[in-house]
């Protein structure tokens, strides 16, 4: 796949502390790209350099094969998308998504034709007249994507734009922006904390911790077969076990329980609670000469088990990711 940006042996200081530390890291034309980690890992500084708004301490930034460091951000051909709109209020939807083109000289019909399309598409046409606190949240959110999209950018920065909508709201804009984004066929690279979200939206979701990139993957990739500790825990619930002399993680969904008689068994426990949580059970086991309470899921149709069982757990061989 053709590279669109390069990030080669980038890192970013503030006075003396060290945010990004030396990665590099190639986006593909086209592609749903997430860049995921917790607070503070420095996935926002990241974007903002690749948009023009920080500027690396050292390393290089392409897009389409040309350095762009010293490009102002109105010059990369790239929009960004945050969390705060910053919607003009004295002006209606259509207004505010003009304004852009407006600014750049675009003729008034080419200013009208191309937010005709830009409404089309982020499902906004029956609100064009309406000013931003005549809108909902999600709706608001829509002309910020909207404005964006409307320059016809070669790649849409997004910083955790639904941070701010409530859980139902964010599931719907999610499967939208996904669409938006494979009908427009441009690249995407979208910021969040969100493990969830970056699994059901990416194509490649690049994990961040402390300022480095931990892996680079499909979600499925990402989830079955994870390149650290850091990424199988922040990445959906893992166990971890000692197996010959190694650490393996095997996912809850992976383990088997059956009852035991007795406890005589390396994986044999108690289970502690279990846990109604909507589509399966989450069955909290403690282990013999095990610290760390395991977690097992099971459909509820499933789950006879109550607490003070004493059961035994058993996996594929399969099913264990070695951790290094």
């Amino acid at each position: 796949m053709k590279n669109i940006i390069e990030v080669e042996q980038v890192e970013k200081h503030f006075s003396e502390n060290t945010v990004i530390s030396p990665l590099s890291l190639e986006i593909y034309a086209g592609e749903f790209l997430t860049i995921l980690g917790p607070s503070g890992c420095g996935k926002t500084t990241l974007l903002r350099m690749i948009a023009g708004f920080e500027e690396p301490t050292s390393g290089t930034i392409k897009l389409n094969g040309e350095a762009i460091n010293d490009l102002p951000p109105y010059k990369r051909d790239m929009n960004l998308v945050f969390q705060h709109y910053a919607l003009f209020p004295h002006m209606n939807v259509e207004r505010n998504i003009q304004f852009g083109l407006k600014m750049k000289g675009v003729p008034l019909a080419e200013q009208k034709e191309r937010a005709e399309e830009a409404m089309r598409l982020t499902q906004l046409t029956e609100f064009r007249n309406r000013k931003p606190s005549q809108l909902s949240g999600g709706q608001q959110q829509r002309v910020a994507i909207a404005r964006a999209i409307v320059n016809n950018p070669k790649v849409l920065l997004l910083d955790e734009p639904l941070g701010a909508l409530d859980f139902k709201l964010r599931k719907d804009l999610q499967r939208e922006l996904k669409n938006l984004q494979r009908e427009l066929g441009i690249t995407f690279i979208y910021v969040t904390h969100d493990q969830e979200e970056a699994m059901s939206m990416s194509d490649r979701i690049v994990v961040m911790n402390n300022g480095k990139i931990d892996q680079i993957g499909t979600p499925k990739e990402i989830y079955q077969k994870p390149a650290s500790k850091f990424v199988a825990t922040f990445i959906g619930e893992n166990n971890f076990f000692e197996k010959d002399g190694k650490e393996i993680a095997v996912r809850p969904e992976n383990i088997k329980i059956t009852r035991s008689e007795e406890q005589k068994g390396q994986f044999t426990g108690t289970v502690r609670d279990v846990e109604f949580v909507g589509t399966l059970n989450k069955i909290f086991i403690d282990l013999e000469n095990h610290n760390e309470t395991i977690i097992v899921y099971q459909m509820p149709d499933q789950t006879t088990l109550s607490r003070n069982d004493l059961v035994e757990i058993s996996w594929k061989l399969e099913d264990e990711v070695i951790m290094y």
